[in-house]
């Protein structure tokens, strides 16, 4: 991996000085806990072995990095970085932000936090799926910003790194994500999935069991680009629906502070849309602390049961999955060794995760991956994963 990196840079800048390092941060799929996050509740994700990379020296001048994915430059001045204005992060077109605005906002983040950085001049690569639902811009932004930091010297906080990340894809893209992406590329371990508390930032590793279980990802081929998409519009719902409960529950500050019952209780005081919008949220909230307690005791069985659950009501409640995700699912259903599958990611294409037995993993992929060819004309990139570690920074 290393000296693969170590190459690139040399042939993008000509020279191989010593020094050089090697900022890395995994992707991530979360297997429970969708729309969640930026409602103060509760995700349950693994960080997997497809990470985005930065070979990277610290330098003088401006800060200069080429993406090899992109085939183009990002290069900008420390000292004159400033977000956009509203509704400016994405450009025309398929409203996806250039990948450079991850990179300008998390040094404009983390310079806004107080932490005086060094320029650097680096290759980016990497082997995120963008587009999926596991995180590519998060995986992006993570890396960028160990770079930064390690450049720099400087010794930040997980959790304050994960939320300088957060705040610049806010600032610079026009995506106001949750923060679960940036924590899970971070704080991931190998052999465990993460019980994030998104309110407190407190997390619990969770045992996955990489001998009994694997976690397999199929990509529809369908993008969805976020920046200025109904992924806003769902969270304005869920921000419309707290304004009007906390009319009649005290103590509601998010979705996560109204429980199920309380919910159908007072239901009347939200529109039909709205309604469904907190039904989802509250009732995923609740599924993702159910599932975390299955995963303890390894019941995969009762696991695989909330999954379904889930996409049905990111179906049919939060309506962000399509076509192409529904019937990933259906092709899934009953498939030997599967225990649950469901969308994954903010929707509108992208990915299913699913929960199968190691043994039947390896079928489970291919026959995936024959069904929805044969029923669709498109051959879905299928990847079987198994939960990773968190950011790091190693020597080129």
């Amino acid at each position: 991996m290393t000296a693969g990196a170590a190459e690139s840079f040399e042939r993008v800048f000509g020279a191989r000085p010593p020094g050089l390092q090697c900022a890395r941060a995994p992707g991530r799929v979360n297997l429970l806990g969708e729309h969640t996050d930026y409602n103060g509740g509760f995700v349950l994700p693994i960080a997997v072995d497809r990470a985005v990379r930065v070979c990277f020296r610290a330098a003088a001048g401006p800060v200069r990095l080429w993406s090899e994915d992109a085939g183009s430059w990002a290069a900008f001045e420390l000292a004159d970085l400033r977000p956009p204005p509203p509704g400016g992060g994405a450009p025309p077109g398929d409203g996806a932000p250039d990948w450079g605005a991850y990179a300008r906002g998390v040094a404009w983040a983390l310079q806004e936090a107080g932490h005086r950085l060094r320029a650097i001049q680096g290759v980016v690569s990497g082997d995120v799926p963008m587009g999926s639902g596991l995180s590519s811009s998060a995986a992006l932004e993570v890396a960028v910003g160990t770079a930064f930091c390690a450049a720099a010297g400087l010794q930040i906080d997980g959790r304050a790194l994960a939320l300088a990340c957060q705040r610049a894809e806010h600032a610079f893209t026009g995506v106001r994500c949750g923060v679960m992406d940036q924590f899970a590329s971070i704080h991931g371990r190998s052999g465990c999935a993460l019980l994030l508390d998104c309110r407190s930032l407190d997390f619990e590793e969770v045992p996955l069991d990489a001998a009994a279980v694997r976690v397999v990802v199929c990509n529809t081929g369908v993008r969805h680009a976020l920046g200025q998409s109904a992924y806003n519009e769902r969270r304005a719902s869920c921000e419309r629906a707290v304004e009007r409960l906390s009319r009649r529950l005290q103590g509601v500050r998010e979705l996560r502070d109204v429980s199920p019952a309380a919910l159908r209780r007072e239901a009347d005081v939200l529109d039909a849309v709205t309604l469904r919008r907190a039904r989802h949220v509250v009732g995923e909230i609740a599924r993702t602390v159910e599932g975390a307690d299955a995963l303890r005791v390894c019941d995969y069985v009762r696991f695989g049961h909330l999954m379904f659950e889930s996409h049905a009501s990111l179906r049919d409640d939060y309506e962000v999955s399509c076509r192409e995700l529904d019937l990933m699912v259906d092709l899934a259903r009953g498939r030997p060794g599967l225990y649950g599958a469901r969308m994954v990611g903010a929707g509108f294409g992208g990915c299913t995760v699913n929960l199968v037995s190691a043994e039947a993993a390896g079928e489970f992929a291919r026959a995936m991956a024959s069904d929805y060819r044969a029923r669709t004309g498109t051959s879905p990139e299928v990847y079987e994963f198994r939960a990773g570690a968190g950011a790091e920074v190693r020597a080129c």
